[in-house]
C-alpha cells in the first residue's frame, strides 16, 4: 500500500527535540523523506503495523501527532507540486 506520513511534533519543551529526532529517524527507516515532516513511500500492511506501533512508543500522545494517509499504490493518487520539488533530488541518488 502507498503511504504519505506526516507527523507534528511539539518542541515546547525540552524533550520535543529528541522526540522530533527519534520520529524522524524511525519514518526514514520506512519511507521517503520527501519534505520536512513529510514521508512517502509503498509498505505492506505489516509493515504499516510496525511503523506505527513503533511511532506510537516515541511520540507523547497529549502533544504529538503523526497522521497516515494511504491508498492501494501511488497511481491512484494524484500529487501536483508547486515550487521546487525536493524529492526529484532524492531520486538522483
Amino acid at each position: 500500500m502507498y503511504i504519505i506520513l506526516v507527523y507534528d511534533i511539539s518542541v515546547k519543551d525540552p524533550k520535543g527535540s529528541g522526540v522530533m529526532r527519534k520520529v524522524f529517524k524511525k519514518c526514514k527507516e520506512f519511507l521517503n523523506h520527501i519534505q520536512n515532516s513529510v514521508f512517502e513511500g509503498e509498505l505492506t500492511e505489516g509493515q504499516v503495523m510496525q511503523l506505527k506501533y513503533e511511532l506510537s512508543e516515541l511520540i507523547r500522545a497529549d502533544k504529538d501527532s503523526i497522521i497516515f494517509f494511504s491508498s492501494r499504490e501511488e497511481d491512484w493518487l494524484n500529487k501536483e507540486i508547486l515550487g521546487l520539488n525536493k524529492n526529484a533530488f532524492t531520486n538522483l541518488l
